[in-house]
């Protein structure tokens, strides 16, 4: 049976070693040689925004700009263990500014944002696996 697009990023997001045993890690980072670290931190206060049991995280690289860190992206993400799917909840980035929210306010959904951003968290996904990451994390 094929997977869906929310099985495939939480089977990544295991492969990362972001999720296991049905719980999100501690906050920390994941070092891969010769590219930018990824930081990774819970937000408990975005808990359910879909209106789902779900948690959320952010997961990010930074860059420093004029003594400035600058995200090169942040995605928030909301997983669902007891379904094993995850989603993308929002994209952002520093520059050019961008932000983009699937979630704008409870009850209200953008279908094709979702759509969207979903595709993209998948591949970046892939290709952190690519790149060698989460073998090696160092908790917060």
């Amino acid at each position: 049976m094929r997977k869906n697009i929310h099985q495939t990023i939480f089977g990544r997001l295991v492969k990362l070693g972001i999720v296991r045993d049905g719980q999100l890690r501690a906050d920390g980072w994941s070092q891969s040689g010769g590219f930018m670290d990824l930081v990774f931190e819970k937000l408990p206060y975005l808990d359910g925004t879909s209106g789902q049991a779900g948690v959320a995280f952010s997961m990010a690289h930074y860059f420093k700009q004029n003594g400035d860190l600058c995200q090169d992206p942040e995605m928030v993400v909301l997983v669902y263990p007891d379904l094993a799917m995850a989603e993308a909840h929002s994209f952002q980035q520093a520059i050019p500014p961008i932000y983009q929210e699937v979630y704008p306010e409870p009850g209200k959904y953008r279908p094709e944002l979702k759509k969207d951003l979903n595709s993209f968290l998948c591949q970046w996904l892939q290709n952190l696996i690519d790149q060698d990451h989460g073998k090696n994390w160092i908790d917060t």
